[in-house]
């Protein structure tokens, strides 16, 4: 094996044993958030796995670097030595070879064991969901439906909701593209595929607020997908579901297009609309990700409006008020988007006034 084999063996040993009790009860918080006070069941299932496949992959690397490097030092070529010197004459070592296959293969059975057990726990939940909610990804924000709850929940102006303690089922799916439901405080992640509905199993067990993201880059607003998750006691969660409930039946007021001013909405459209029209209003063909706005009520090329309505005031607003889902994207609805009947009102007559 060649001089200082053995103490190397075993300094990389010892290396290894001491990377392995870090990753098992050092303080990893600044690799995985929160490891020291796990949010759910399910995180404690992904970081033992992460530590199982930290502690053996740690070893594997320190072993083959460092083998690499003492056969290096060892037999390399001395001054003097002829350039046709042949090293050692070992041929063949039908032990280690075997050993150095066997092993590997265990590992690999016991990773994807371990693996295939917590990916069941994530689909399947190991408890019947008192909760299901849905997340809808859409470009850029994402919608939150809840049991019970007529209006929908929108990142962009709200956090989604959960209660301590209690088993939960998250169904994820897309309106549009593919996006990537995930809070990395729970490890846990999600496709949102547009015709397919994923679920999370899960149940939180500590309150507090953690960051929701998109980490699948979905168009030029990727960075802007993200939310919070407002993990609280069952009877503040269950407090928030009847406000929501209330403001639902309340409707937001009623909305009267005489009251809208054109600068105000000109200063609304700005910071609601321009992520996805042009700002200033551009021709109708000039897309940035929804058409150009303007001459919207006096286009010669386009005398409707995508909802093939004509472009009256109240046409526009029922736009903004509900949306719309056609063949060119999708416009969020007013609580997508956070818009009052006065903020609709503003809007319809700054686009009124763009002829």
């Amino acid at each position: 094996m060649g001089p200082g084999f053995w103490p190397v063996t075993f300094l990389m040993l010892a290396l290894s044993l001491i990377c392995a009790w870090y990753f098992l009860y050092g303080n990893i918080d600044w690799i995985l958030p929160g490891a020291s006070n796990p949010l759910t069941d399910r995180t404690n299932d992904i970081d033992a796995l992460f530590k199982f496949m930290a502690v053996s992959s740690t070893a594997i690397m320190i072993f083959v670097a460092g083998y690499v490097i003492y056969f290096g030092v060892v037999f390399r070529a001395r001054p003097g030595e002829s350039r046709e010197a042949v090293g050692v004459p070992v041929h063949d070592a039908p032990k280690l070879e075997f050993w150095w296959t066997v092993l590997p293969s265990l590992l690999l059975v016991v990773l994807t064991a371990l693996s295939i057990v917590t990916w069941y726990k994530i689909y399947f939940g190991t408890a019947v969901p008192a909760l299901t909610a849905e997340v809808i990804g859409h470009q850029f924000y994402f919608e939150y439906r809840y049991p019970g709850l007529k209006n929908s929940v929108y990142s962009k102006t709200e956090a989604m909701h959960l209660p301590v303690g209690v088993p939960v089922r998250i169904l994820i799916t897309s309106a549009d593209v593919i996006h990537q439901f995930w809070v990395p405080e729970i490890r846990l992640k999600a496709s949102g595929v547009p015709g397919l509905v994923q679920n999370l199993n899960f149940t939180p067990e500590h309150a507090g607020t953690y960051s929701i993201a998109c980490s699948e880059f979905c168009g030029p607003d990727h960075s802007l997908m993200q939310g919070q998750l407002i993990v609280e006691p069952v009877a503040a969660f269950n407090a928030w579901l009847e406000k929501e409930k209330t403001a639902a039946a309340a409707g937001g007021g009623a909305l009267n297009l005489a009251e809208g001013t054109a600068d105000a909405g000109k200063a609304t459209f700005a910071q609601k609309c321009s992520a996805c029209h042009n700002n200033p209003p551009t021709p109708f063909d000039q897309k940035l990700v929804g058409p150009g706005l303007l001459h919207i009520t006096d286009d010669p090329a386009h005398p409707n409006l995508v909802s093939g309505k004509p472009p009256t005031p109240e046409n526009i607003a029922d736009i903004l008020q509900n949306g719309f889902n056609g063949p060119i994207g999708q416009m969020p609805n007013a609580q997508a988007n956070g818009l009052s009947s006065k903020d609709i009102a503003n809007l319809v007559a700054y686009l009124v006034s763009l002829k």
